[in-house]
């Protein structure tokens, strides 16, 4: 990406010194985007922390579906609240193992309990697949609560990029359908309009990550021919839902450098109009992902420690 003004300096020079790895999707057929998985799976991520739990679940019904289970080794006496989270990968890329130690700076610092979905992947799951897996996950963390040590009247639901665009589609079901009941819905630069049509998704053709070709990728593997059309469901696209009022408080952020941009702040703002509260933040000069990407800088260090506050704020959990 040549370089943008706008960047953040202290971001701008780590990525001059040691540039992020490209993740090229555009025109990748089914073969080759498997080979790509099957190299992400290789990738050593950062491992869970220490003073964290985890376990893994199958969930009962049609589909391989698996729970990736964190909570505290050493947690207050009684149920903790619970974050059903939602891995990014634009719909076609990504597992729980992903986020082991974004989910587990969750755990310790918000003192919650998180069971991350291992949702079925575009293009050989279409919509509705991915979104129902989330949905039956919330579910069966809902119906599981005392055997997991979660309360189920502080469930919140959250992901990042596709995972926030997944996780506020979950919230709109689980009103439309009865429950179950959310406290707050966590949306980190998500992934919400099929449409491809505001400014910021025209003008990062090029990006340091995910820019518009991938993006337009992502959509086509969930929604084949549907992708740039109208007959699209609130429950793949969020952005297209007529009605927001009743939906759970929510925290959405996004980068300025990036294709979600204007579609998280339209959202933000319609969620604010529809009633719903809403916390909104633009992160000046980030580009997709850069708190993942770049944890230890200042900046995704901010954005870190703000998700951490606002969790707390929204569980319940300790404040200091």
């Amino acid at each position: 990406m040549p370089h943008d003004p706008r960047l953040d300096p202290e971001m701008a020079a780590a990525l001059a010194a040691e540039p992020l790895p490209p993740t090229v999707l555009h025109r990748l057929d089914r073969r080759e985007l498997a080979a790509l998985r099957a190299a992400r799976a290789e990738t050593a991520f950062p491992p869970p922390a220490e003073g964290v739990v985890v376990t893994d679940h199958r969930l009962p019904g049609p589909g391989p579906v698996r729970v990736r289970f964190y909570r505290p080794r050493e947690a207050p006496p009684g149920p903790l609240p619970c974050l059903v989270w939602i891995h990014g990968g634009g719909m076609v890329l990504g597992t729980p193992e992903t986020d082991d130690a974004r989910v587990s700076a969750y755990v310790l610092g918000a003192g919650c309990a998180v069971a991350s979905v291992d949702y079925r992947l575009a293009p050989e799951h279409p919509h509705p697949t991915p979104v129902e897996d989330c949905y039956r996950a919330l579910r069966w963390t809902a119906e599981r609560a005392g055997a997991l040590g979660v309360d189920p009247e502080r469930l919140t639901v959250g992901g990042i990029s596709a995972g926030g665009g997944l996780a506020a589609a979950t919230a709109l079901i689980a009103r439309d359908r009865g429950g179950p009941p959310l406290v707050f819905q966590f949306l980190l630069c998500p992934m919400l309009d099929n449409r491809n049509t505001t400014e910021s998704s025209r003008e990062f053709t090029e990006a340091v990550t995910w820019p518009r070709a991938n993006n337009l990728y992502g959509w086509a593997a969930l929604l084949g021919p549907l992708a740039g059309g109208d007959e699209v469901s609130p429950y793949a696209a969020p952005a297209r839902a007529a009605d927001l009022s009743g939906l759970p408080p929510a925290y959405v952020d996004v980068g300025e450098l990036e294709v979600f941009r204007d579609e998280c702040a339209q959202y933000a703002l319609r969620l604010i109009g529809a009633g719903v509260s809403t916390e909104f933040h633009l992160w000046p000069g980030a580009f997709h992902g850069f708190d993942g990407a770049l944890p230890r800088l200042s900046l995704p260090r901010r954005a870190a420690g703000e998700q951490i506050a606002v969790l707390r704020r929204a569980l319940g959990g300790p404040t200091n």
